[in-house]
């Protein structure tokens, strides 16, 4: 019992460890689904404010991402016109606008709180979402503002159940949409909200009709070649520069982001977070190891005698040494497997529950983690069951004989 309780450390340190990756390789999964569902020919533009050298209020220099999370400024000067431009560029395929919002639709007495999305009908062109049923909306109901309305698979269920929604009206906001599709189901996105929660209208409705701009938030550039997607987005900084009047590459009031970027960008947040959550998981470890190096000390003292008579039968210094540093790396690589064997079952509930929750989840626990789980816990036994070893193994014989 004193020993099983002294490798619960161990057991919860590489338990952890094991989540963390397995949790990892799953959540990549699901933000490659998320790319590959844009495509990886796909290339995005988002409004960003420009870095100010003084802050006004206070004259200290501020950041971008402190001007874009800390103040209401709205960047009005992505606009159609942009994209049009960027679709002659020879290596774009095809582009299209976002623009988003929220608001309550309601249907008879059901009624929710929404994000919707405007976007233009090239969208459809690109993106590689398919309808449950129903129908796109074209390019003239685009141009013309018209209220129609395609609904995310869990939208549609909660507005209208078990009828069918093709053809019905609802309201969204002050306005009433005619519903013309139902989207297949895609689950959630990283980090985000469900996208089967959204509402989708034509660009046209969204800006002229419920925001009342005329300006995108996002553009979404599909290329022929995706081989040349760092030319082409340098090419695309140099289009938006020129309609834009900007000068300095510093001051500029979008981005421009391949997939492989984006790909990089999550990496590198993903990283950092995963080697914070495994440096916790290191501070059980090495409490743990401090246990194992506690009972192997209280082992040496309770055996004093038994090493005495062995030692006086011609055992060597050696011999002592290695017999206490196997008990101690038996006893956490058995601690290492029990906590191999609880991070997976862990890791399992968690895809389990990622799963049912609509996200693109794969269930795996990568080779890497439980060779590194079980290098860890060896290591542990062998740092720290050193020094009662060899405490063991300098024992006097004939002090040893007489110890009570």
């Amino acid at each position: 019992m004193r020993t099983v309780l002294t490798t619960l450390g161990i057991v919860i340190g590489i338990a952890t460890v094991i989540l963390v990756l397995s949790a990892g390789s799953g959540f990549r999964s699901l933000i490659d689904a998320q790319l590959s569902a844009w495509g990886s020919d796909t290339l995005f533009i988002e409004t960003r404010v420009p870095p100010t050298t003084k802050n006004r209020a206070n004259n200290n220099p501020i950041s971008a991402d402190f001007s874009r999370a800390g103040s209401a400024v709205a960047i009005t000067s992505f606009k159609q016109r942009d994209l049009n431009d960027i679709k002659k560029i020879g290596n774009v395929e095809g582009a299209y606008g976002i623009v988003t919002g929220m608001a309550v639709t309601s249907y008879k007495n059901n009624a929710k709180n929404i994000i919707y999305y405007g976007q233009s009908a090239e969208r459809f062109l690109i993106d590689q979402h398919t309808l449950k049923f129903g129908r796109f909306w074209t390019e003239i109901e685009d141009s013309g503002g018209s209220q129609v309305v395609i609904l995310g698979s869990n939208l549609a269920n909660d507005l209208f159940l078990q009828d069918n929604p093709l053809g019905k009206l609802i309201r969204v906001g002050n306005l009433n949409f005619q519903v013309i599709g139902v989207y297949n189901p895609q689950g959630s996105f990283g980090g985000g909200g469900n996208v089967d929660d959204i509402l989708y209208m034509p660009i046209g409705a969204a800006q002229k009709k419920m925001l009342g701009v005329d300006y995108l938030i996002i553009g979404v550039v599909q290329l022929n070649d995706e081989r040349l997607a760092d030319a082409t987005a340098e090419q695309i900084r140099q289009v938006m520069r020129q309609s834009h009047n900007i000068t300095n590459p510093d001051r500029d009031d979008f981005t421009v982001t391949t997939e492989a970027q984006a790909l990089d960008i999550f990496n590198t947040i993903f990283n950092g977070i995963t080697i914070l959550l495994i440096s916790i998981a290191a501070i059980s470890l090495i409490v743990g190891g401090v246990g194992i190096m506690n009972i192997m000390y209280v082992v040496v003292t309770e055996r004093t005698a038994e090493i005495g008579l062995k030692k006086a039968l011609g055992a060597k210094n050696a011999d002592i040494l290695s017999e206490f540093l196997v008990e101690s790396v038996l006893v956490t690589v058995l601690g290492g497997v029990i906590g191999i064997i609880l991070g997976a079952v862990l890791s399992w509930v968690v895809s389990i529950i990622a799963v049912a929750s609509g996200l693109s989840w794969i269930f795996n626990v990568p080779l890497y983690a439980i060779i590194i789980a079980v290098s860890v816990s060896g290591a542990i036994g062998i740092g720290f069951g050193v020094f009662p070893a060899r405490s063991a193994a300098k024992l006097d014989p004939i002090e040893a004989l007489r110890y009570e």
